[in-house]
């Protein structure tokens, strides 16, 4: 039932140009702009998706339980929070549709949580065990450490994940450490480890000191002679205006397209009555790290899908981010170079529906396992398979320039015009990362959508289906869903703590992120309320976890995970005898 008391916004006729909206009193609406979001989102992905999807486009409602569900609450210009739930209510359209085909068709109501969708933007930030969140240095203790070279631990080499002024005026390049900073550091003349403690604004110094020494020329360069992420900090202008940019303004948001017909169609298991879950049955593997590619994973295990993330014990993560991206899977360690764990992951391949890959492009086809192989390997046993593919620059189904270069969000941030619109936004003529991994997330999202329509095809059409997307695709969508109104930045700026706008281009992500965090909690306390957050009790780690609700519900369907989070390599590599707790979903 809808509340009398929500706020609801119905999706209508699509509208190929979204404008500004604003309700009765002036005061600018999420929601409102939330279904502008999507009349734009469903306009320039409709090419990709089954149109059976778009049958459910009227029966969306963006619903907000507060004041705060219809508010923009981020010290950011950008539309973050329409971005994210207009993507939501498509991956309802979806979820919805898969459901009819394996139940008695019905009309079904796809309702959107304001609230809900803001703190998932917050997610990294927020989750919590034993009430102890990613900035508490005590959770350290509590995780099991895969930082395996000091890259999050140790503050300097930390820090070599940061944005930086050049030797020349007014140029600002993302350097990244990735996951080992030890080449990073040692391009730009700084040694590996500094001995003796060095403060924050010390390590900053530090290392903008040895990045000014270059241009950006140059870091390009040396970038490319390392096989290292980083960018210049662009303006969109410049960014539309270099040959990926305008290479990637041909792709839409996502893609899907058939990596071979010869299979017939998987249709999904037949219930007498409807599935609890619309994905209940199928399974994942997850090749991915960090955030982007495991917000795909977390989201179909929400949906019903046995989830199983495989990664390297030889390959580093960062510790903390399990404790949330793992949400609703089970993990487990295999090495895909040694010829025992080869034998393994090929006997989980056998039954697998889905494979997720969010290394950069190339990485897991060096390995023996393209699409065009997997799609091999799935019709051996008469099937087909989906393969969704994330990463940080995009293009690789067209050739795009950068298409094969490393990249994390902040990279994508900043080449894409990102940062440069967050500085302006804060008064500075300089670039500053955003808070939070919103990109991420978002770009987990729109993953997401595109494997549920290449689970939806191959049900029902047959073949292999690839489908590919980009945190630059997705922070191309959100720019094009312009910054807010001036009168709404301006609110956001008076509001929002001043300690907020004293953050400069060279802070960390984490410096940002917490002061915003600090800033929207004093603001917006309903966003972390109970009916917000969840908690439950995780085995694998030993304490009590929360962590926020999915902010998606399709009536009749269950949209929830029914086992607890916990971390990398945690479970044998078998599909067998995975636990269940269907109490878990809740509302």
């Amino acid at each position: 039932m809808i509340s009398p008391t929500a706020t609801i916004m119905a999706v209508g006729q699509a509208k190929t140009t979204p404008s500004v909206s604003h309700v009765g009193s002036g005061r600018y609406s999420v929601s409102e702009g939330a279904r502008e979001a999507f009349e734009q989102l469903w306009e320039s992905t409709k090419g990709e998706l089954p149109r059976e999807f778009l049958e459910y486009a009227k029966r969306i409602f963006f619903l907000g339980d507060t004041g705060t569900g219809d508010a923009a609450c981020f010290p950011c210009p950008f539309r973050e929070q329409e971005a994210i739930a207009a993507l939501k209510a498509l991956e309802g359209c979806a979820a919805a549709t898969i459901a009819d085909i394996r139940g008695p068709k019905r009309e079904r109501e796809i309702n959107v949580m304001m609230e809900r969708v803001t703190s998932f933007l917050m997610s990294a930030y927020i989750t919590d065990l034993d009430g102890l969140d990613k900035c508490n240095p005590k959770i350290k203790e509590r995780i099991p450490d895969t930082d395996l070279n000091q890259a999050q631990s140790n503050l300097y080499r930390r820090l070599s994940a940061g944005l930086y002024k050049t030797r020349n005026q007014g140029e600002y390049y993302h350097i990244h450490g990735s996951l080992e900073a030890t080449t990073t550091l040692g391009m730009i003349g700084l040694p590996p480890f500094l001995p003796g403690s060095m403060d924050y604004h010390g390590c900053i110094n530090t290392i903008e000191e040895a990045v000014k020494r270059f241009s950006g020329a140059e870091l390009e360069r040396l970038n490319r002679e390392h096989h290292q992420a980083g960018v210049p900090a662009l303006t969109n202008e410049k960014y539309q205006n270099t040959a990926h940019g305008q290479a990637m303004a041909s792709l839409p948001l996502f893609t899907v397209k058939p990596l071979n017909t010869d299979t017939p169609p998987v249709p999904f298991t037949e219930f007498a009555d409807e599935p609890n879950q619309c994905l209940q049955g199928l399974r994942v593997i997850e090749l991915c790290r960090v955030i982007a590619g495991p917000t795909i994973g977390r989201s179909l295990a929400a949906h019903g899908a046995s989830v199983l993330k495989i990664t390297s014990p030889q390959l580093p993560d960062v510790p903390f981010f399990q404790l949330d991206v793992n949400t609703g899977k089970h993990t487990t360690f295999l090495h895909l170079k040694d010829p025992t764990d080869i034998q393994t992951f090929e006997s989980l391949l056998a039954t697998a529906d889905v494979i997720i890959d969010g290394y950069r492009p190339g990485v897991i086809a060096s390995l023996g396992y393209s699409p065009e192989v997997l799609a091999a390997k799935a019709a051996e046993h008469g099937r087909g398979i989906v393969y969704v593919a994330e990463d940080c620059f995009g293009g690789t189904e067209i050739g795009a320039e950068w298409a094969g270069r490393p990249g994390w969000q902040q990279i994508a941030d900043c080449v894409t015009g990102v940062a440069w619109e967050q500085g302006r936004f804060m008064g500075l003529n300089e670039p500053v990362v955003p808070p939070f991994p919103m990109s991420d997330y978002g770009t987990g999202c729109v993953g997401t959508i595109a494997a549920l329509s290449g689970i939806y095809q191959r049900a029902t059409r047959g073949g292999s289906w690839v489908c590919r997307t980009s945190i630059s695709q997705y922070d191309i969508f959100l720019l094009s869903l312009g910054v807010y109104p001036a009168d709404v930045q301006d609110r956001l700026r008076r509001e929002h703590d001043p300690r907020f706008f004293e953050l400069r281009h060279n802070d960390s992500v984490d410096e940002v992120s917490q002061r915003a965090l600090a800033s929207v909690r004093k603001l917006h306390p309903t966003l972390f309320a109970r009916h917000i957050m969840q908690s439950s009790y995780s085995k694998a780690f030993g304490g009590v976890v929360t962590w926020s609700k999915e902010p998606l519900k399709v009536e009749g369907i269950k949209i929830g995970h029914v086992r607890l989070t916990r971390p990398n390599g945690y479970d044998e590599p078998s599909w067998e005898d995975w636990e269940s707790d269907k109490t878990l979903l809740g509302d």
